[in-house]
């Protein structure tokens, strides 16, 4: 027989109903073709790599910082 500190408290009420925002509803995604996705990916590798070109600072940005 358990005694009553035996309880774990936190299975002592049932679990709360999925939230409604967790289903999707809708039409699912079209697959996209191999070569889309070899793109998506090139592309992806580029733009993570690529160093973004450097602003020119204003001479009043200039000021500013000092």
């Amino acid at each position: 027989m358990s005694s009553h500190r035996d309880v774990d408290h936190a299975l002592a009420y049932p679990e709360p109903p999925a939230s409604p925002l967790w289903h999707r509803h809708g039409p699912k995604a079209r697959p996209i073709t191999t070569s889309q996705q070899q793109r998506n990916c090139e592309l992806l590798l580029r733009a993570q790599y690529t160093p973004r070109p450097r602003t020119p600072r204003t001479t009043k940005a200039r000021t500013e910082a000092r």
